[in-house]
């Protein structure tokens, strides 16, 4: 009989039971926890104004790394979106702004003081430096992000930790989760559990197409 036993839970950690599931498909739900759900990152950045010691480039790069909280049920992967469009809509893309001003002492430019125009898509944490600011430098610039998959870049993994271990009987598998914090640890694994789903399925019409 197959089935998922929560054993433990919290938002950012989950270890389950998974019974009945052959190895194969359950080494393929953890890689699919790990890279396979699509989470907000920032993809294009405009500079405006940038007089720090921080190279363009590396304001971008700082910027993509941060982890955005995600709301899957809202958005979609640029890929599927009815835009079609490079620039992206409000169905596939959310604009961040940051202006960090003037200021006659030096100070540090952090991921709070980043706007964003959806109430949802934020840094994850408001903490994080992105640089240092001697008096009189400015940093202005607008990013926008996209759904992605870790697949694709590092920057869009949806957990840092997805490892499974056997359990006390055959076909039987523990999975331990910790995400990055764009979902919460049950998102990624129902997501993930719906992307096998989905995986499957055209694989079995591939092979049915075949025959």
């Amino acid at each position: 009989m197959t089935s998922l036993d929560i054993i433990e839970e919290s938002e950012n950690r989950i270890v389950v039971k998974l019974k009945g599931i052959p190895l194969q498909y359950a080494n393929a739900l953890r890689r699919i926890c790990l890279s396979g759900i699509p989470t907000f990152a920032v993809d294009d950045v405009v500079i405006i104004e940038n007089s720090s010691v921080l190279a363009d480039e590396g304001v971008a790069h700082r910027l993509a790394m941060l982890p955005l909280r995600t709301d899957l049920t809202r958005f979609v992967e640029p890929s599927a979106c009815d835009c079609h469009s490079d620039v992206g809509c409000s169905k596939c893309r959310v604009l961040l702004m940051l202006d960090s001003g003037s200021s006659d002492t030096t100070r540090t430019v952090t991921s709070q003081d980043l706007s964003s125009e959806d109430e949802v898509v934020k840094p994850v944490n408001p903490n994080v430096p992105i640089v240092a600011l001697a008096p009189g430098q400015k940093l202005k610039v607008e990013a926008y992000a996209r759904l992605g998959r870790g697949s694709e870049h590092a920057k869009w993994n949806s957990s840092t930790i997805a490892i499974l271990t056997e359990g006390g009987n055959p076909e039987e598998h523990i999975l331990a989760v910790e995400t990055v914090g764009s979902l919460t640890a049950g998102e990624v694994v129902r997501s993930a559990i719906d992307e096998l789903e989905r995986r499957l399925g055209e694989f079995q019409q591939t092979i049915a197409a075949l025959s």
